[in-house]
């Protein structure tokens, strides 16, 4: 049975066992009585369709990505001289393309992209390799002297539904990411000895109790973030509330980790967890990381597609186009405004 005609005939039902019920103890009450018997009733009913609308949203995958990537790389130079980190190649491919491609195979359909340093670039290569996507940009201006916090900060105004958060760094196997499609998740994984950054414990339900800034790689007792977390969207709004006051506090430069840490403590906050396999992932930050991440995820075909797209010193592949593209390097930034939001192909007036 389709979920929202099951929802009518529920609530159908309950309307109408509702006021047979109160029809027939009508005249045992005072007004005032019957009023509260019927408020209490219609709560009721309010209470348990929330309920069923809210499984209803967990049953639905979500098909919208929020990537982030504004930082300018600067431990990838030369590679970041004239493309952003995310167009790094990993086995010929771009991390971008490779991203689109697994978001496109999951089924997602809206991609929010928070861009900063050398914009154009992530414009025109997504204008071509994700053709076939709603795509929406947030221009973080300040990309240069703020962390993460500030870009996951900015995509307040673009987002209401739930979402799959992915930090624009990060390669792993696509299938992977079907689990984290239902909100209120976060990947994790075993702890390698490359791993570095936040970790979290786990509870015996196998939820986050607890994020840590740093880890001892012998402590079985904690996981790596992988960077990629779920969001329903009443979590996403308390988030936002969060956010609101980091920012107002010009708390600029910290890692959104330390807003989702704060609500994990008070219980504003619960994530599920979801293992990615160890040697299945890896997060780019420096040529190191680079070498690594192409020994894991070596050269193949890629993803059957025909098409030659050329970024800068970028080579990829569309599904989109078949004509040649040159996409322009080192441009000036095109908004000095708080926040761009473009449908795929930008203002150039802005």
């Amino acid at each position: 049975m389709d979920k929202s005609y099951k929802l009518i005939l529920i609530s159908d039902i309950a309307i109408e066992n509702l006021f047979t019920g109160l029809f027939s103890i009508a005249s045992q009450l005072s007004a005032a009585d019957y009023l509260s018997a019927l408020l209490i009733q219609i709560n009721s009913i309010l209470s348990s369709t929330i309920k069923f609308l809210g499984e209803l949203t967990i049953n639905n995958p979500i098909t919208t990505a929020l990537l982030l990537a504004a930082g300018t790389g600067s431990r990838l130079r030369p590679l970041t001289l004239d493309a952003p980190k995310c167009l790094t190649e990993v086995g010929g491919e771009p991390i971008l393309g490779r991203l689109v491609e697994t978001l496109r195979l999951q089924g997602i359909k809206r991609l929010v992209v928070v861009t900063g340093y050398l914009d154009d670039c992530i414009h025109e290569f997504l204008e071509i390799n994700a053709a076939d996507m709603q795509v929406d940009y947030v221009f973080n201006p300040v990309y240069s002297t703020t962390n993460n916090i500030y870009s996951l900060w900015l995509a307040r105004e673009v987002i209401e539904e739930p979402f799959v958060l992915i930090e624009s760094d990060l390669v792993f196997e696509e299938s992977m990411l079907e689990s984290m499609l239902t909100p209120d998740r976060i990947a994790i994984s075993n702890i390698l000895p490359w791993m570095n950054g936040t970790v979290v414990e786990l509870n015996a339900q196998q939820g986050v109790k607890a994020f840590h800034v740093s880890h001892d790689v012998n402590d079985e007792l904690r996981y790596k973030t992988v960077n990629i977390y779920s969001f329903s969207s009443q979590s996403w709004q308390k988030v936002i509330k969060r956010l609101d006051s980091h920012i107002a506090d010009k708390r600029v430069n910290e890692y959104y980790e330390t807003v989702f840490a704060d609500m994990v403590a008070d219980g504003s906050l619960e994530l599920e967890s979801v293992f990615f396999d160890e040697n299945k992932w890896y997060e780019i930050d420096c040529l190191k990381d680079l070498h690594q991440a192409e020994l894991m995820f070596p050269q193949t075909a890629q993803f059957g597609l025909s098409e030659t797209v050329r970024l800068g010193h970028i080579k990829s592949h569309s599904p989109a186009n078949s004509a040649l593209f040159i996409a322009p390097v080192n441009n000036l930034l095109v908004s000095d405004n708080i926040i761009s939001i473009n449908k795929t192909v930008p203002d150039k007036n802005l």
